[in-house]
């Protein structure tokens, strides 16, 4: 049997904190975020709109001030351990934008197993979003067998075309509409890293 593909969420699942409430803390508008966010993982609002108007709260913000507050978001460690330690098999899939989650990846390794929403940027500033990620659609480019692990409404499409589905809720309350779509919830980071090193 062909090995397993792991696809991680990012937000909340490898990250111990959501990305962009953190970073509106630096321009206050943390409030206002933290409610776009969460209405967004509830599946209350689109990801694709509420994701636009996310991006565009940040943009007064450089991009390289916005990159180095992203990198050193504290991140969950025993998941991000499984990570390091079986690289060639994991990769991210994020509605976050490349020229913000860039040093990240490379601090985990991963800057080439990455596939997130994409932005142009000139003199340090957002000038334009490029696309936004569709995950299911992402998902479904894989051809060997998946387990994706996620905590939001955003998760559901990969969840729905995994073969194994697991719901992390170890930072938030996992998204209702992700807990109809999988097979195991973990509320825990070491106990789902364990798990998931059963299914190597």
């Amino acid at each position: 049997m062909s090995e397993y593909i792991f696809l991680f969420d990012l937000d909340s699942t490898i990250t111990r904190k959501e990305i962009l409430p953190t970073i509106a803390e630096k321009v206050n508008r943390q409030k206002e975020m933290r409610e776009l966010t969460e209405a967004t993982m509830n599946g209350e609002i689109p990801f694709k709109s509420s994701f636009l108007k996310r991006v565009e709260i940040l943009s007064v913000m450089n991009v390289s001030e916005t990159r180095a507050m992203v990198a050193e978001i504290p991140l969950n460690e025993n998941i991000a351990q499984f990570i390091r330690e079986n690289r060639d098999r994991c990769y991210v899939v994020t509605g976050n934008l490349d020229i913000w989650i860039n040093d990240l990846m490379r601090k985990l390794g991963l800057n080439d197993h990455v596939y997130c929403s994409r932005a142009n940027y000139k003199d340090d500033k957002i000038t334009q979003v490029v696309s936004v990620i569709d995950k299911e659609l992402t998902a479904k480019q894989f051809v060997q067998p998946l387990v994706v692990i996620g905590d939001g409404d955003n998760d559901s499409g990969m969840a729905r075309v995994a073969n194994i589905s697991v719901g992390f809720g170890g930072i938030r309350d996992i998204a209702p509409s992700l807990i109809q779509n999988i097979d195991y919830a973990f509320y825990d980071d070491n106990r789902c890293a364990d798990f998931l090193r059963t299914l190597l």
